[in-house]
């Protein structure tokens, strides 16, 4: 069972990593850099100080939190326990695999932190906003975008994506549960200031 979803996933991979062009590597090369999206970063950051003012530094800590976490669990520990090869170091798809400048990432792929720090961060400002913002929910599409340069760029396998963002999903969802119990806590000894937008 498990070669057979092996052996799909490499089959998936090398439909997806297949349709590229000469004039889309560069973009997707930048996309996939996560020093090109410092604006949208800014962007969410400075949202969530002017909304929430005060209770922000909480928000931040746990935001902080969730991407650690995504990062780390995937990078330091999977990675490593796992020993899955990037399809750009897999001898068998050796000629088969589109590369951009010969980048080929770490040796190990398996899961993505690209997907499990964006997935992530998606699900948390969606959380964070749902009822004052919704359209942040399109953050989503932004980090489906940076996981899919990855496949793109052939570090990545669709698999490695799809744990990726379930994890960096499910630690939003407890970095998120922890940070409104903790504000839900303070608001019921403090009354909340004027203007500031209460999680509970």
């Amino acid at each position: 069972m498990i070669d057979q979803l092996l052996e799909l996933d490499k089959e998936l991979f090398l439909f997806l990593n297949g349709l590229h062009a000469p004039w889309l590597d560069m973009p997707m090369d930048y996309l996939s850099e996560k020093y090109f999206w410092i604006p949208l970063h800014a962007f969410l950051l400075a949202h969530v100080v002017l909304t929430f003012k005060k209770q922000s530094i909480i928000i931040l800590v746990a935001l902080v939190i969730t991407i650690a976490l995504s990062d780390q669990s995937t990078t330091r520990f999977m990675k490593p326990l796992f020993e899955r090869l990037r399809p750009s170091h897999e001898p068998s798809l050796e000629g088969l695999v589109h590369l951009v400048d010969n980048y080929k990432g770490g040796r190990y792929g398996f899961a993505s932190s690209h997907a499990a720090n964006t997935f992530g961060v998606a699900l948390f400002f969606t959380l964070l906003f749902r009822k004052s913002k919704p359209w942040m929910a399109w953050l989503f599409a932004w980090a489906a975008l940076v996981s899919y340069t990855r496949i793109y760029l052939g570090v990545h396998y669709p698999g490695d994506i799809l744990v990726g963002a379930l994890i960096g999903m499910l630690w939003a969802l407890i970095s998120y549960g922890t940070c409104r119990w903790i504000l839900n806590r303070i608001e019921k000894r403090n009354a909340s200031s004027p203007g500031e937008e209460s999680l509970s």
